[in-house]
This record gives C-alpha cells, sequence and structure tokens, in this order.
C-alpha cells in the first residue's frame, strides 16, 4: 500500500494531512510512530485526516493523531490547516463553514489575507469537563507534582489544558515541569501544559508542551487555554496577541457565554507518498513532491 499526503505546519506546529473522505484512514497506534519520526518516517506533531462529516450541519470532518500514537479531541493549528487544504482541493469557499472536530462542531472563516479565524468554542472550566480532579471549581489550584505544589489553571478548549504562569517564559522549565504535569494524577486523561508570561493586558508569551508530543514551537488550543485562564484572572483585556515561539496568534474571548475566536496563518509544505509493503505495514520509503 501506499499513503498519500501534504505537510503543512501552522506557526511551526507541523502536520501530515491524509485525505480520508472516500478512503478511511486505517492505521494502527505503532504505524502513526513511525510515521510520526522525525528520522525514519516523514515526521509531525500531529497526524490530521479529513473525512466525511457525521454531523449533518458540519461539511467536514477532521481526526487528529499526535505524534505517538494517541488521539486527541482538537488541535487548533490543525483545523486552519485543515480549511486551508480543503480550500486548495476546492471544497471550500468563502464564507463560514462549520468542521465537525472529535471534540464537536467549529465554525472556520477563509480570509483574504491566507489567514484563517476559527471559533474554537467556549472554555469549560468545570473540572469534571476537563476532566481535572477537584472538589469545586477555582480560577487557581495547588497540585502535586512529583511531590512539590504547584498552581496551576485548569481548562477545556476540548481537550485538557494546564496553565502555569511564569515570569520569563524564556527560563521555564517546560522540558521538566511540562510532562510532570501532563502525567500528574489530577489529570486522569494527562493533559497539555502551557507557560505563560503576561506581557500587558493585550499580550502574552507562551510556550505549550502537548501532550503525546511534547514542546512544539506553536499550539492553538494552547493559546485559548491561556487566554481564557488569564482574562477569568483579570489579567489581560478581550483582544491579545499570543506570541509563540513560532510566531503570533490574534485572540479574543468576550468571557463567558462567548467562544473564544482565533485568528493565524496555515502553510502548506510539500505533497509526498509513503510506500508500504504487502502486508500494508508501512516502509521507509517516501518520495517528495513539489
Amino acid at each position: 500500500m501506499s499513503l498519500r499526503f501534504t505537510k503543512m505546519h501552522g506557526l511551526g506546529n507541523d502536520f501530515v494531512v491524509v485525505d480520508a473522505r472516500t478512503t478511511p484512514f486505517a492505521l494502527d497506534a505503532p504505524a502513526i510512530r513511525w510515521l510520526g519520526d522525525r528520522h525514519f518516517g516523514i515526521g509531525f506533531d500531529q497526524l490530521l485526516t479529513i473525512e466525511r462529516a457525521r454531523d449533518p450541519s458540519c461539511s467536514f470532518a477532521y481526526g487528529i493523531w499526535n505524534s505517538d500514537g494517541s488521539s486527541a479531541g482538537q488541535c487548533g493549528n490543525g483545523v486552519r490547516c485543515v480549511a486551508a487544504w480543503l480550500a486548495r482541493a476546492g471544497a471550500l469557499g468563502a464564507g463560514m463553514t462549520r468542521l465537525e472536530s472529535p471534540s464537536g462542531a467549529v465554525a472556520v472563516e477563509l480570509l483574504g489575507d491566507d489567514s484563517v479565524r476559527v471559533d474554537m468554542g467556549e472554555p469549560r472550566f468545570a473540572p469534571a469537563a476537563i476532566p481535572f480532579a477537584a472538589d469545586a471549581e477555582s480560577d487557581a489550584y495547588a497540585i502535586d507534582v512529583v511531590g512539590r505544589e504547584v498552581e496551576i489553571g485548569a481548562v477545556s478548549m476540548g481537550n485538557p489544558h494546564a496553565l502555569v504562569e511564569v515570569d520569563d517564559v524564556a527560563a521555564a522549565p517546560v522540558a521538566v515541569l511540562g510532562p510532570q504535569i501532563e502525567y500528574a494524577p489530577a489529570f486522569p486523561q494527562r493533559c497539555n501544559v502551557g507557560f505563560a508570561e503576561v506581557v500587558s493586558r493585550g499580550a502574552i508569551r507562551l510556550r505549550v508542551w502537548e501532550r503525546g508530543v511534547g514542546e512544539t514551537l506553536a499550539c492553538g488550543s494552547g493559546a485559548c487555554a491561556a487566554v481564557a485562564v488569564l482574562r477569568r484572572r483579570a489579567k489581560v483585556d478581550a483582544e491579545v496577541r499570543v506570541a509563540l515561539p513560532g510566531g503570533e496568534l490574534e485572540l479574543r474571548w468576550d468571557g463567558p457565554g462567548h467562544p473564544v475566536w482565533m485568528r493565524g496563518p496555515a502553510a502548506f509544505v510539500f505533497d509526498g507518498e509513503i510506500a508500504g509493503r504487502a502486508t500494508g505495514a508501512i516502509a521507509p520509503e517516501a518520495t517528495r513532491k513539489p
């Protein structure tokens, strides 16, 4: 067998996009891990599948797999790439369109400057919705992380997020504290971990340790989660520019009862095909096509 794909990225958060609208995607977790390997496979943070919608209110659906083979519920940079891919394929036009994510419908809009605006849904702070182990909802929680207490914010943007405020995001211990919080007992499904430095009421700097991936150059749902937690703490305004290692996103959240709107780019890198053996196992041969 062979697998045709498109390599894309949103601010350096990179994806392999697979068209599964007519042929269902059937690779298992070991094959996805191999494809995600940056030395022996294609390399990506997440693999995205574009599928037929099951929700009649949506035009298409998409699936999300992390580079470790696990599935994910939402990906802000990924949905922008899905929208751009569909537009290039002639399947998506101007105006607002609904797409079906693994965690529910989202609205996307293609803009004239090659950016995409996405309705990422309303943040969910109730512990059971995240899910997060807490007796009551709060703006901040002290959790045990490998025997020491760490203060976090917790929210779901279709996937679970923890947020740690720091004075200097460049010096934040992302590689150490990120995986420790990801696997903290308080998060039964693990979590994405953001480290945020508030620059002003309209700007923050952010680094994100993504569940099942590690630190990435950008995380759209992580940017939404950071703005939601910080706005709830009255530290930022409704419109916030989020600076990530890979670039900037524009976020707007008008508060409870409203969705978070995210605006950012989606870039094509190359189209390719990776060959497989008759057994269906993916083989380490790939060709790049301009």
